[in-house]
C-alpha cells in the first residue's frame, strides 16, 4: 500500500467585472478580431478596487473546503500559487490561514508564474505522501491586470484575474495506475530564457513592482516544445498511450498554443477543456479555473484521468496526471 494525494474537492472565484475585447479597443489600439484571431481570447475578469489576490484565493479556498465537506480545522498545509502577492511579505497563504480560522499546520507561497498551480500541486503531493501532512489546500490565485501595461496592447490583452482551488486527502491505494488521486507531477525550469517573458520591477531592483514584458513569438515557440514534452512525460511515467486521457486540462494562455499542443499529443478537441475565451490568460489561476469548471458542469467524472499542463515565465513548465 502506498499514500497518494486524492482531491476530494474544487472551488474558483472570478471578480465580479468582465472586460471584452470591445471594452479595451475603448483604451488601446486593438480589436476584438485581432485579440481573437491570435489568441481566441474573448473577454477576461478583471478585479476592482477592493478585490485581492487574498480575497479571491479565499471564496475559491471556501468554495472547495465546501464542496469537499471538509472543515478548516482539517486542514494542515495551504500551498498558494501567486505571481501577484498581497504583500511583498508575509506569504499572502498565512493571510488565508487566518481568515479560514487554522492555527496550526503551514501556509505558504509558491511563484512560478503560469506553471504555478501544478508547483504547488506537486509540493502539496510530496508533503502528503511523505506523511508530513494530511490534507492540504492547493490555490492558484491572481490579481495579474495589477502587474499590465494598458498602453502595450501585446500584453494587456492576454490577461485576467482569478482563483481557483482544490482540497487533497491523503489516501491508502495499491499505487496502480487506475487508483484515484494523483499519479505523477513532472517540474523542469530553465532560467536562460528568463527574459523572454518576465516583469520589469521587483523590491530588490526597483523598490516598484513593474509591468509585463514579453518577446510573444520566442514564449509560443517554446511553449508548444516544452508543453508536449512534460505531457509526454506524464504518460510515458505512468505506462499509458494519450488515449487513454479523458481530459486535457491546460493552462489557459493562448487557444493556438493549446491546439497545437493537443495535435502533437492526439487529443482531440472534444477532450480539451477551454475557458481561455472567457477567462484570458489567469497565470497560476488558469488551471484550477478550468478544473472547477469541468467539474461542475459534470463533464469530469469519478475516475476519469486528466492531464494538466502548464509553461510560466523563468521558463517553468511542469505536468501531472491525475485520476479523478
Amino acid at each position: 500500500m502506498i499514500t497518494r494525494s486524492l482531491i476530494v474537492g474544487c472551488g474558483a472565484s472570478l471578480p465580479q467585472r468582465r472586460v471584452t475585447n470591445f471594452d479595451l479597443a475603448k483604451r488601446v489600439d486593438t480589436s476584438d478580431d485581432w485579440v481573437v484571431q491570435r489568441t481566441g481570447i474573448r473577454s477576461r475578469h478583471i478585479a476592482s478596487e477592493g478585490e485581492t489576490t487574498s480575497s479571491l484565493a479565499l471564496a475559491a479556498a471556501r468554495q472547495a473546503l465546501e464542496r469537499s465537506a471538509i472543515g478548516p480545522e482539517s486542514i494542515d498545509l495551504i500551498v498558494l500559487a501567486t505571481t501577484t502577492p498581497d504583500h511583498t511579505f508575509p506569504a499572502t497563504a498565512t493571510r488565508l490561514q487566518a481568515e479560514l480560522g487554522i492555527r496550526h499546520g503551514m501556509a505558504f507561497d509558491v511563484q512560478a508564474v503560469c506553471s504555478g498551480f501544478v508547483f504547488a500541486l506537486a509540493v502539496a503531493d510530496n508533503f502528503l505522501r511523505l506523511g508530513q501532512a494530511r490534507t492540504a489546500l492547493v490555490i492558484g490565485a491572481e490579481t495579474f491586470s495589477r502587474l499590465l501595461d494598458w498602453t502595450d496592447r501585446t500584453t494587456c490583452v492576454l490577461f485576467g484575474d482569478g482563483a481557483g482551488a482544490v482540497v487533497l486527502q491523503a489516501v491508502e491505494g495499491a499505487g496502480s495506475v487506475d487508483d484515484r488521486g494523483v499519479l505523477s507531477t513532472h517540474l523542469h525550469s530553465d532560467g536562460t530564457q528568463y527574459h523572454q517573458l518576465w516583469v520589469d520591477g521587483g523590491p530588490s531592483t526597483t523598490q516598484t513592482t513593474g509591468h509585463v514584458r514579453m518577446h510573444g513569438k520566442e514564449v509560443f515557440r517554446h511553449a508548444v516544445t516544452r508543453l508536449s514534452q512534460v505531457a509526454e512525460e506524464a504518460i510515458a511515467a505512468n505506462g499509458i498511450n494519450a488515449d487513454r486521457i479523458d481530459w486535457l486540462v491546460p493552462h489557459q494562455a493562448n487557444f493556438r498554443i493549446i491546439d497545437a499542443t493537443a495535435r502533437k499529443l492526439g487529443i482531440p478537441a472534444e477532450r480539451i477543456v477551454l475557458t481561455v475565451d472567457r477567462h484570458g490568460n489567469t497565470s497560476a489561476a488558469s488551471i484550477p479555473l478550468a478544473l472547477n469548471e469541468a467539474v461542475t458542469d459534470g463533464r469530469i467524472k469519478r475516475g476519469d484521468l486528466i492531464l494538466m499542463e502548464a509553461m510560466g515565465g523563468g521558463f517553468t513548465w511542469a505536468s501531472s496526471l491525475v485520476r479523478w
